[in-house]
């Protein structure tokens, strides 16, 4: 069949998603292809950098078609770790949806979600149950969608007494790799990271004060005067950087018509880092009329 027959090329990023909600759910790329009828090369040229090149950011239309038709109730056998599961249920957590709220949305009691909190396997169907939940609600408000506000604020600070990450610190492709780190401030193991935390209120994590500890050490040479002065100005530097990311951002999508990914890629941070930059400095009233 010629390519062009394959219809016009169109954003993969919806593709993209469902191939990574499938792999979570413990379905390998070779069973996607044969249940899709994509080639293997096309699906992994969509998820990875290859022989340098970024991944595609466009697909062909029947292709992407054909990967969306693909459920993992179909095909995910067996059982998988529970670690993406738990992140995502603690990320939309910490965003104030309840377990009430979470139980109606993935298919299951609330107390269930209790019980696969505590799980380390769950069942390739269940995981895919709770990312497809969480690609539907990570950017929504709560509120909005009927959590009453007192659950929301309760869960919300539980949450966050926990050290749970909210869905901007977690990049969509590792947040199923254990060994994978939350990106709180998109400068996460660094000073400037750990000065992010501050200034903005969060939660601290590890290895940003792992990070300062070893900033102290090396500057402890200096006298406290000089030490001092170039503390305050990491701190100055952390407090201005993600609003000029959320302004920066805001003008390549706006005048340049760029994709969340394309505008988080050309100022070298995460689209992640990026949608967070912009829910934490919104756009004055007077700017967005």
């Amino acid at each position: 069949m010629s390519r062009y027959a394959l219809g016009p090329l169109i954003d993969a990023e919806p593709a993209r998603r469902h191939i990574r909600n499938l792999m979570a759910a413990g379905v390998s790329i070779v069973r996607i292809a044969e249940a899709s009828g994509v080639n293997h090369a096309a699906i992994s040229r969509t998820l990875y950098t290859i022989g340098g090149r970024p991944p595609s950011v466009r697909m062909r239309k029947q292709y992407v078609d054909q990967l969306l038709t693909v459920r993992a109730e179909d095909v995910a056998t067996g059982s998988v770790a529970a670690i993406g599961s738990h992140r995502r249920i603690q990320a939309l957590m910490a965003k104030g949806w309840t377990q009430l709220s979470l139980g109606s949305h993935i298919g299951c009691h609330p107390r269930y979600v209790t019980h696969l909190m505590r799980r380390a396997v769950v069942f390739g169907t269940t995981a895919a149950a709770v990312a497809a939940a969480y690609d539907q609600l990570w950017n929504r408000d709560p509120l909005q969608h009927g959590v009453p506000l007192g659950p929301s604020n309760w869960v919300r600070n539980y949450a966050r007494k926990e050290g749970w990450a909210p869905p901007g610190a977690w990049d969509d492709e590792t947040i199923d790799d254990p060994q994978a780190h939350p990106d709180w401030t998109g400068h996460c193991g660094t000073d400037r990271g750990y000065w992010m935390h501050r200034r903005q209120s969060l939660p601290m994590c590890d290895r940003c004060e792992t990070a300062h500890a070893a900033w102290l050490a090396e500057h402890e040479h200096l006298g406290g005067q000089a030490r001092n002065k170039r503390m305050f100005a990491a701190r100055a530097a952390a407090s201005t950087h993600e609003a000029d990311i959320a302004t920066d951002g805001r003008e390549l999508m706006r005048v340049s018509g760029l994709s969340y990914d394309l505008a988080a890629e050309r100022l070298g941070v995460t689209k992640q880092h990026l949608q967070q930059a912009l829910i934490r400095h919104p756009e004055p009233a007077t700017t967005a009329a």
